[in-house]
């Protein structure tokens, strides 16, 4: 039977929760996932726990932080002036924003606090410095 290798593309059902119990992502009513394994498409443990497996395989795995989203870092949340947040957007806690980089690129942000004086933003990925369980199976191996 085929065996999941850096290259294979592999399509997989998941269910990806907190360590609490907490179900973040499910693939489970919806089509199977399909990456490459190897090519950088889904975080590293994750990619990690997939290679070497066989189609029809169920695994359970712990990922901790530093192999999913990395660590919570400080120096990603900021503070800017209310005067700096364009005046047709009214900043709410829990809020997604973008913002542009000089080279065109853009940084999403979830607005973490308002005072008159500030809003907080964080770069911080949702699930950073969060260990992820996940319950994988390989149901496909393209050829």
């Amino acid at each position: 039977m085929a065996t999941a290798k850096t290259g294979d593309t592999v399509r997989v059902h998941y269910t990806g929760s907190l360590t609490d119990g907490t179900v973040f992502d499910s693939s489970r009513e919806r089509e199977p996932l399909s990456f490459q394994v190897g090519a950088g498409q889904v975080i590293a443990g994750f990619n990690d726990a997939v290679e070497g497996m066989e189609v029809g395989d169920k695994v359970d795995v712990t990922i901790e932080s530093k192999d999913a989203y990395g660590d919570y870092r400080e120096d990603f949340v900021i503070n800017v002036n209310p005067s700096d947040i364009p005046d047709e957007i009214d900043p709410e806690v829990g809020m997604d924003l973008q913002l542009h980089q000089q080279d065109g690129g853009a940084i999403p942000v979830k607005i973490t606090a308002v005072s008159d004086d500030a809003v907080t933003l964080d770069a911080n990925h949702p699930l950073a410095g969060k260990d992820l369980k996940f319950e994988i199976e390989l149901v496909g191996i393209e050829e």
